[in-house]
């Protein structure tokens, strides 16, 4: 009894969840109209994620950041790596996208929402993508709807904290506490998420009807075998076309560790010590898997990438909107952007999700639609997620060591 309690203690809170979801959308199809006298509950949970949104990207990625000693040391290491993330994410992004267009998840599903929604059409433009990136005032980044300046701001600072040394300790030590607080206010506020989202899933049902559970099952049996094929087939290609069969050996000898520990927490970031002891088994250098296991648990999120597209396609469909060219290509670049930028901490996913409505200027009734998304598919997606920095790591090993990088002492 005690081993099955261990085993399933990662999922509890997302088991909650999903109680949650079911009480509340028996009660919506039960009451109707009347189950709208809850809303209020779901209202205080979407009120309080977005009031955190702010000084969890301020402070976090500041910390994160930060807590590299020395960016000299990064250089052409540092460059390569996020390459490899982003090239990694566009193809990950590339794979759903296809999925989405041949099996829309929301087919035949169609709920009207309180107000409309307007795609902005000229977002790639040059003045647009500016105002997206920067703000003109430092005030506005304290602002849900300037996530992206905050990020960039972030990172600045992190990289200036950085180069100051020993002088800035006092503050990335303060920062590295106010992280472990943000962390924790998370966990307190998501302990209320079964019931602010089992509430706002009363209210949907009840006003909206039943039908909005199917497209869950529809666009599970989307995500998780393209998923798992994506895991499968790209992963291993990736340690073929760099080592060969023997590389190809080494990864399914010893990423199944990383893979179940992955699944088991649900967080990259307790993963980071198995993953570890992977790479070095595997071949992969010591400065090179040091530096980039840790900022992958945070900055690669294929998983996440995948799961981003579907929720994008999935709210264009119960919002009826045509999923036109130019909302995909901006598909793919929140689901980049939000992978790059994503916590790997059990349910961190939700910057993501604002991120999503803030730049398409969906309702706020969205999120928790999307949240659950995230949730049903955030223990495969962690594991993706986990597992591709070790093909990360072995790909810029590859680039910096040359072609028989495999066949160097592991020290």
């Amino acid at each position: 009894m005690m081993i099955w309690r261990e085993k399933i203690k990662p999922y509890k809170l997302a088991i909650f969840i999903l109680l949650g979801v079911a009480i509340g959308s028996i009660a919506g199809a039960v009451f109707g109209h009347k189950a709208a006298v809850v809303k209020p509950f779901g209202d205080i949970f979407l009120y309080m994620m977005c009031t955190i949104v702010i000084p969890i990207v301020l402070i976090l990625i500041t910390s994160a950041v930060a807590s590299i000693a020395d960016l000299r040391k990064l250089g052409k290491l540092l460059g390569l790596t996020i390459g490899i993330f982003i090239v990694l994410g566009l193809v990950a992004s590339l794979i759903m996208l296809g999925g989405v267009s041949a099996f829309p998840p929301t087919k035949g599903v169609h709920i009207e929402l309180p107000k409309e929604v307007e795609i902005q059409p000229t977002l790639f433009t040059m003045d647009k993508l500016v105002e997206v990136f920067f703000v003109p005032d430092f005030v506005d980044i304290f602002s849900k709807q300037h996530i992206l300046p905050a990020i960039i701001f972030c990172m600045l600072l992190g990289v200036a904290m950085s180069m100051v040394g020993e002088r800035a300790k006092p503050i990335t030590d303060l920062l590295s506490r106010l992280s472990d607080v943000m962390l924790k206010l998370v966990e307190i506020i998501m302990w209320y998420a079964p019931i602010g989202i089992g509430a706002y899933f009363a209210y949907l049902v009840g006003n909206f009807g039943p039908s909005l559970l199917g497209s869950y099952a529809r666009a599970m049996a989307l995500y998780y075998p393209l998923a798992i094929l994506y895991w499968i087939i790209v992963y291993s290609m990736i340690a073929w076309f760099i080592g060969g069969r023997k590389i190809l050996c080494r990864w399914w000898k010893y990423i199944p560790l990383p893979a179940v520990t992955a699944l088991g927490t649900c967080s990259s970031t307790a993963t980071i010590p198995v993953n570890l002891d992977a790479s070095k088994k595997i071949g992969v250098p010591k400065y090179i898997r040091n530096i980039i296991l840790p900022i992958g648990a945070i900055m690669h999120m294929d998983g996440s990438c995948l799961s981003g597209i579907l929720k994008i396609a999935f709210a264009f469909g119960l919002l009826a909107i045509p999923f036109t060219p130019s909302a995909m290509g901006m598909a793919i670049f929140i689901a980049i952007l939000s992978g790059i930028v994503l916590s790997g901490v059990p349910m961190g996913g939700y910057v993501g999700e604002i991120l999503i409505i803030s730049l398409y200027g969906f309702p706020p009734e969205m999120l928790p639609l999307l949240i659950i998304i995230g949730t049903l598919v955030d223990p495969l997606a962690t594991m993706i997620n986990a597992t591709g920095d070790t093909n990360a790591g072995m790909i810029v090993t590859r680039a910096l060591e040359g072609r028989e990088w495999y066949t160097k002492a592991v020290d």
